[in-house]
């Protein structure tokens, strides 16, 4: 895990990312070594960034900015499941590659951990599966009070190579962190 150093100064929230927030977006959005665990390439225009903005991050329901002092330096989404599968939701993050080592993420993951179960009742398991090569964010989810499961082997298409992802959990009745 790469980073500046061990300890960050400032306040970590969580806001809606927005419209504005798109040269801020493009730091990490267009870094290979942040993209290289997620299921989309490197960004490479802003004009595909702004599209994916307006399209698919205004309108979902749980996609916030992972701010140091107001700045957004990475984002953090709650994706709901459906139908028999509503009780579940997935959890997705990426950070800004000079913000990693920190305890940045940790500190997302912790915050949104502590208030989803309540402003989403149905929910009663939160998951989150991290490809069995990127240790630094398994240390991440174990660190926020999440239980790794198991590997699901062979489990996804990333970026043309099947790959073994890691499944963690944690319960809306689990402690929290």
């Amino acid at each position: 895990m790469e980073g500046g150093g061990n300890e960050f100064t400032g306040e970590i929230t969580l806001r809606p990312l927005e419209l504005s927030d798109i040269d801020d977006f493009m730091v990490w959005a267009t870094d290979e070594k942040v993209t290289r665990f997620c299921s989309w390439e490197p960004y490479t225009n802003k004009e595909d960034a702004i599209n994916f903005i307006n399209t698919k991050v205004i309108p979902h329901p749980w996609f916030r900015a992972i701010c140091l002092n107001g700045q957004p330096i990475g984002a953090i989404s709650v994706t709901k499941n459906s139908g028999n599968d509503r009780c579940r939701g997935e959890l997705g993050y990426v950070l800004g590659s000079k913000y990693w080592g920190r305890g940045i993420a940790t500190k997302a993951v912790k915050q949104v951990a502590n208030t989803i179960f309540a402003e989403w009742p149905h929910l009663e398991r939160l998951e989150a599966i991290v490809d069995v090569e990127n240790p630094g964010s398994q240390r991440v989810l174990e660190k926020a009070g999440f239980q790794r499961e198991g590997v699901l082997r062979k489990y996804m298409l990333l970026k043309g190579i099947t790959r073994d992802l890691v499944m963690f959990s944690l319960l809306s009745s689990d402690p929290k962190s």
